[in-house]
Parts: C-alpha cells; structure tokens; sequence
C-alpha cells in the first residue's frame, strides 16, 4: 500500500467515525424550549392519582434538597429554591409546560436542568402533575381516573 493509499484509508476512517458521532449527538441531543413554545405544550400524561404518586417518587428523589418534603423551599441550601406550593409567584410560568420546561431544562442559576437525571420524558410529566398536587385546591387541575 502507497503512503497516499493509507492517508486516504485514515481520512475515511476519520470521516466516518465523525458522521457516526455526529449522528448519534445530535439524535440525543434535546433542544430547550422557549418559554412561548413551553406554554403551549401539553402533557400527555393524565393528572390522576397514579401519575401523582409516581411523581412523589420521583420528587423525593431528586427535588427535597431544595424544595424541602412539603416543596415550600424552606430548607438550608445555597440556592434560593422556589415554593413550589405558590405559583402565583413563579418567574419561569406555571402552565404545565411551563413546569415540564423548568424541570427538564432548568430556570435560572438556581434551577439546574434535570433532563439527565429524570431521562423518560413520561416520568417528568408525573413529576409536573405531582408539583400541581402541592397548589392551593382551587388551583389544581381537575382530578381524572385511574385507567
């Protein structure tokens, strides 16, 4: 084999891993909503008491650090949390796609993305209805039925 036989062999081997890669970044990559795309998502998980246990779950594994048991934020962290109990007050929205955004892609410096942490888009929706359960009863949406 020439030398410009084995440059040629390397460069398509290089342009190759390269397409692959590329492929394979950008199929995984999700891109972060804007807020105006947010509020018009969503959710393709029903609000029912199944969905809002699941999410419970889902928040005391990955939210009380900074929101607390109770989500009132009223915990000893470094960054100011929100009450997630008051979302009169949120800056980021408070539809559900609104909370499915803040959660997935994160608000702020205080509010880290957790689309790595919680990768099944269907168990952060369970996670936004069971942020919804937290609201004062007459902000809630209505109840449906376990299917």
């Amino acid at each position: 084999m020439t030398q410009r036989m084995i440059r040629f062999c390397a460069l398509c081997l290089f342009l190759a891993a390269s397409l692959i890669y590329g492929v394979v970044f950008v199929s995984s990559a999700q891109q972060v909503l804007s807020r105006e795309e947010a509020q018009k998502l969503k959710s393709p998980v029903p609000y029912t008491k199944a969905s809002i246990a699941r999410g419970r779950i889902l928040y005391t594994n990955d939210c009380t650090g900074c929101h607390g048991n109770d989500g009132k934020a009223q915990v000893d962290v470094i960054a100011d949390a929100t009450d997630l109990t008051e979302p009169k007050l949120w800056k980021s929205g408070s539809t559900e796609g609104e909370v499915f955004r803040s959660i997935r892609d994160g608000a702020g410096i205080s509010m880290p993305p957790y689309k790595n942490q919680i990768q099944k888009e269907e168990d952060l929706w369970h996670l936004v209805n069971y942020i919804r359960s937290l609201w004062p009863e007459a902000q809630r949406p209505k109840l449906q039925e376990d299917k």
